[in-house]
């Protein structure tokens, strides 16, 4: 009994590993004013997946790492789309 459950634990730890951990930056050239920034970050870190939202007024720009098990950059995009912030891809980044 222990060996299978001991089993269970190591499976549920290992499909964890299997997640790569990305980051993007998004530009958000909509971003207008001082609460947009605010409400970019609520959208994006509403989305199943994203460990850190990093929303900059000054730039304009969103920086997010999210596991791409749980999402993809195109989720990323509708989030912020449908908050009102139509954003693209400035880079990515891959460990």
């Amino acid at each position: 009994m222990q060996k299978i459950i001991l089993s269970i634990v190591f499976a549920i730890v290992s499909f964890s590993a299997w997640a790569k951990p990305q980051t993007i930056t998004l530009d958000l050239p909509t971003m207008n004013c001082a609460m947009c920034p605010i409400t970019v970050k609520k959208a994006l870190t509403k989305v199943e997946g994203v460990t850190k939202a990093e929303v900059s007024y000054e730039k304009k720009q969103a920086v997010v790492s999210f596991e791409d098990t749980k999402t993809s950059a195109e989720k990323l995009i509708e989030a912020t789309t449908n908050a009102g912030y139509p954003s693209t891809i400035v880079s990515e980044k891959k460990p």
